[in-house]
């Protein structure tokens, strides 16, 4: 039996808000999938993409691994088996199957991940539900991050079919187009500057914050200014066209390896035809439009375009004080467009800064470390950040697949410096 205690009127208002929460953002994970066919759902294009599958699967293996078994007496796994299958990367909570092999794994069938997903909700409404008080105090946190962590395999859901389908010589669209505002064209150069100097970055307050986030600390920064808008693609096809891609004073000795091991020659799922660039979304493939922001570059091309154009990458903490005041909306998932779109206001309207939110993730010249005083949270759930500390960029702002309610101005999302795949792209800075 679950501790059952009458709760407190504000735990009810809680609990009602978290309940209803985690069954949307369940819904929706659902809904995204709703698109593919159960062979869609069973591919693995590369080590770094998971199948469709995999991700329901997993999502659910977090509720019942970190709160229907410890917190719920009467749960009872749907499958033993499941704990090795669908495991991510916590070693203290035991083995788990290779990551590159998960394209492998025909059984489960797409079915039975189904049902898995609809026996671990169902638990996990009924302990949000009658769980005593000293129960829902430990539940409660777990809850809120493990619907965050659904809205991260929500945005890798959408990144990994689009790598899967790009792979597919019918280059199958995950959806038609949706429509939007057409651009006025390309944007101009525009710049905002910032006086630097003592400033504090990281999370603080009240609301949900990833442990990586904070704690909030000072920081110095010198002088310096960003540039108005994300780098478009019309500035990327001119980076192509002066021998960016053959160039080699232009990129770190790695990034330059990398460009003769894997013949990059543009961004990911750009093709040439006819001396016309094209582009592989996920709805389909159509001509690169220069007005959009650029997207899917590595960090390594981002800093080359960046020495190119004779500027530089901002820091994170000259992004988030840049981006500190700006509301946290834009081109997010939620839009249901799922691809960077340009930006749309008139000329006359272009003060300050622009698509700070949503469209592309902007990688940052931070590596991905720890803020001072950072202690990872105890147990196995510490492992969820502060093991990658090492060998990675910080990217900042959200893209066109991140949820919108998921996202906040000191959210550091980090990928190695080589990834791809991510919706990423860059915005300029300078020093003043």
């Amino acid at each position: 039996m679950l501790d059952i205690a009458p709760p407190l009127s504000a735990s009810v208002t809680e609990r009602s808000a978290e309940r209803d929460r985690f069954a949307a953002i369940r819904q929706q994970t659902e809904a995204l999938a709703a698109h593919l066919s159960p062979e869609d759902q069973a591919i693995q294009s590369m080590p770094d993409v998971s199948p469709t599958k995999w991700h329901l699967a997993h999502t659910s293996w977090f509720f019942e691994t970190f709160l229907l078994g410890p917190l719920d007496p009467v749960y009872r796994a749907f499958d033993p088996a499941f704990a090795y299958l669908f495991n991510s990367y916590y070693e203290a909570v035991g083995p788990r199957h290779p990551r590159p092999e998960r394209g492998l794994l025909s059984r489960p069938t797409v079915d039975a991940v189904a049902a898995y997903r609809d026996h671990v909700t169902a638990a996990m409404l009924r302990l949000i539900e009658t769980a005593g008080e000293a129960v829902w105090q430990k539940a409660a946190p777990l809850i809120e991050l493990g619907t965050h962590h659904e809205q991260q395999h929500q945005e890798l859901i959408l990144m990994d079919i689009k790598h899967v389908f790009s792979v597919n010589p019918l280059l199958p669209a995950y959806q038609a187009p949706r429509p939007h505002a057409v651009s006025p064209g390309r944007p101009g150069t525009a710049w905002v500057e910032f006086g630097g100097g003592l400033e504090e970055i990281g999370h603080a307050g009240a609301g949900f914050a990833f442990d990586n986030e904070g704690p909030r600390h000072r920081v110095w920064l010198e002088p310096f200014r960003l540039a108005a808008h994300p780098v478009c693609c019309g500035e990327y096809l001119d980076f192509i066209a002066d021998g960016g891609y053959r160039r080699p004073e232009f990129w770190l000795s790695e990034g330059w390896a990398a460009v003769q091991q894997q013949a990059w020659q543009a961004p990911l799922y750009w093709r040439c035809e006819d001396r016309e660039w094209l582009i592989f979304t996920l709805s389909g493939e159509h001509p690169v439009d220069p007005a959009e922001p650029v997207c899917h570059i590595s960090f390594y091309e981002a800093d080359a375009f960046a020495r190119w154009a004779g500027k530089r990458l901002p820091t994170e903490a000259e992004w988030e004080i840049a981006a500190r005041d700006l509301p946290v909306t834009g081109n997010l998932a939620d839009s249901g467009r799922f691809h960077p779109c340009p930006d749309t206001a008139s000329a006359d309207d272009h003060a300050g800064l622009r698509q700070m939110i949503g469209d592309v993730w902007e990688w940052t010249a931070s590596p991905y470390t720890a803020y001072p005083r950072f202690r990872p949270a105890a147990g196995a759930v510490g492992e969820y950040n502060g093991k990658f500390m090492s060998n990675q960029m910080v990217l900042r702002g959200g893209a066109a697949v991140t949820p919108a309610d998921h996202l906040r101005i000191t959210y550091r999302n980090f990928f190695p410096p080589s990834a791809r795949w991510a919706f990423s792209g860059l915005r300029l800075a300078e020093d003043l």
